[in-house]
């Protein structure tokens, strides 16, 4: 029995399988710590495939991965800004701009994009069976910055590179107008969201600023003024001294733009008054004139004949000149021409005139300057200009001076027809001197002693129509044709040239009459029966 028991001890000999399951047991779990750890580790990383901003990210740590966008986004832009002269590189910082970053969220994102393959246990075990977790997702960028920082940063690169159009030269002998130079201006509003684009782009921080070619600067009538006056400090003629006055009053009947050089100071009207008259003559009618009242029209206009102009005063009066004066003032009052009158007949030098006057109206021209005015027939530049500005738009539109008197009182035929007689005014001097011979210009012109004016509408061949006012004073005993008259002539000229580049008159006319052509024989209809208000100039055609 001892012999057995023994035996059986033998045979039972070490443990192997127990201690065989024990160390496979203790392996096991050894393992099972090991991808365990090592899977927490890999937990800890971004999911392959995973982009934040635009920038891959995958299986890197989330501090690597916040690094990499939060470095790649403090790169600075590439500005470029081109023109003729070349290509300028700018550097924008993003911190220059107030450039901010929130990591948290796109963290968060990007965090959340792995555990899309299920719970903990589940991404384990495809860990273990050597699965691969990758997603295909991008997190957007989420940041901000200051966009009054970014457009003053703009602004500032504008100043420093944009070139502004020159300014517009003439030229005192040929009394031409030059535009300036072209240029450039960055076009900020453009600017910002190119910008912007780059700024929240990983890859894409350059940006060609969108530049505009400025060309030349539209020629302006400011520059008309400068050249006007310069040309009259260059022939000694000074427009605002004591012994001289000129005063210019340009429209431009397109754009309504205007030129003012003293455009109200008083000056003696003279025969410039005439036109007022007829506008009150023509009120008057109510029917068509015959034939012996369009020739007191056209005498009185185109030959400033004195009587015809009397003559019609008293049948605006009823048989009362003074009444005809009160009638004339009243309406150029009324048409805001309020600085203009007649209070007295015109002199004609003749036994048994009847003399007198009315009295004047108060007025309130320009007191810092004196011509020593008629004290019965006054006018300014500005007050004349504005009647054919009147005229103009009541004989091409039905408006002007249709609207500025009671219905019906002046008809758009009136206004054609006082300048198609005016259109005739073919003395050859003063404005009309100033342009082509066959340039058409309805005007009406006076001159006494000491002062010279003509005013009225000139059509250019390229539609630029504008109305011109001149009036020239100089203390005096009698009238200087060969100085006041040429200077009114070139100021003519300049107007044309600015409104006429393409048909500029370089130098001054030549051949031009000492004095005006005579009316009469001329341009005056020879008779009543020959008058044509339509068409003033068809009895030389016949």
């Amino acid at each position: 029995m001892g012999a057995s028991l023994n035996a059986r001890r033998r045979r039972a000999g070490f443990p192997f399988l127990l201690t065989f399951s024990i160390l496979l047991a203790v392996s096991a779990i050894g393992l099972l710590v090991y991808y365990l750890v090592t899977f927490s580790r890999r937990e800890q990383e971004l999911p392959a495939g995973v982009t934040v901003a635009g920038i891959n990210v995958g299986q890197l740590s989330e501090r690597n991965a916040v690094a990499r966008w939060e470095r790649a986004y403090a790169e600075p832009i590439l500005l470029v800004y081109s023109n003729d002269l070349g290509d300028h590189p700018i550097q924008l910082h993003p911190d220059q701009v107030g450039w901010r970053i929130s990591s948290e969220p796109m963290l968060a994102g990007a965090l959340a994009s792995g555990q899309e393959g299920g719970g903990f246990w589940r991404r384990f075990l495809d860990f273990l069976l050597g699965i691969e977790l990758s997603v295909s997702e991008d997190i957007p960028l989420v940041a901000d910055y200051q966009d009054n920082a970014l457009e003053a940063f703009l602004r500032d690169v504008a100043a420093r590179y944009d070139d502004r159009p020159g300014s517009a030269t003439f030229d005192l002998e040929t009394l031409t107008i030059y535009p300036g130079g072209s240029g450039y201006a960055l076009d900020v509003a453009a600017a910002m969201p190119a910008v912007d684009a780059a700024l929240r782009s990983a890859s894409k921080r350059y940006v060609e600023l969108p530049v505009n070619p400025h060309g030349r600067q539209e020629l302006r009538l400011d520059t008309l003024r400068a050249l006007i006056i310069n040309y009259l400090d260059s022939r000694g003629f000074i427009y605002d001294g004591q012994g001289t006055v000129a005063s210019v009053y340009i429209i431009d009947l397109v754009s309504g733009d205007e030129i003012d050089i003293l455009g109200d100071v008083a000056y003696s009207a003279a025969s410039t008054i005439k036109m007022p008259i007829i506008i009150e003559y023509l009120r008057l009618l109510n029917r068509e004139p015959t034939a012996g009242e369009a020739w007191l029209m056209v005498n009185s206009l185109l030959c400033s004949n004195n009587s015809s102009s009397n003559l019609i005063m008293e049948i605006i009066g009823g048989n009362d000149i003074f009444a005809g004066l009160r009638r004339v003032t009243a309406t150029l009052q009324s048409i805001s021409a309020s600085n203009t009158y007649i209070s007295a007949p015109f002199y004609l030098g003749v036994e048994g005139q009847q003399l007198g006057s009315i009295q004047a109206p108060a007025t309130t021209p320009n007191q810092s300057f004196s011509t020593e005015p008629d004290p019965f027939n006054q006018t300014t530049a500005a007050d004349m200009g504005t009647i054919f500005s009147l005229i103009y738009d009541c004989a091409h539109y039905n408006s002007g001076l249709a609207l500025a008197l009671p219905e019906g009182q002046i008809t758009q035929q009136e206004c054609r027809r006082m300048l198609e007689v005016t259109s005739a005014n073919d003395l050859e001097r003063l404005l009309q001197g100033g342009i082509p011979p066959e340039a058409r210009i309805s005007h009406k012109n006076g001159w006494i002693f000491d002062t010279v004016g003509d005013a009225g509408i000139v059509y250019s061949p390229n539609g630029r129509h504008y109305v011109i006012s001149v009036f020239l004073w100089e203390r005096t005993e009698f009238q200087d044709y060969e100085k006041l008259w040429p200077l009114v002539e070139e100021i003519s000229r300049a107007a044309w040239n600015f409104f006429n580049p393409e048909n500029a008159l370089l130098q001054p006319r030549a051949n031009l009459p000492v004095t005006a052509v005579e009316c009469a024989g001329n341009y005056l209809p020879p008779n009543p029966e020959s008058v044509n208000l339509d068409d003033i100039n068809a009895w030389k055609r016949n």
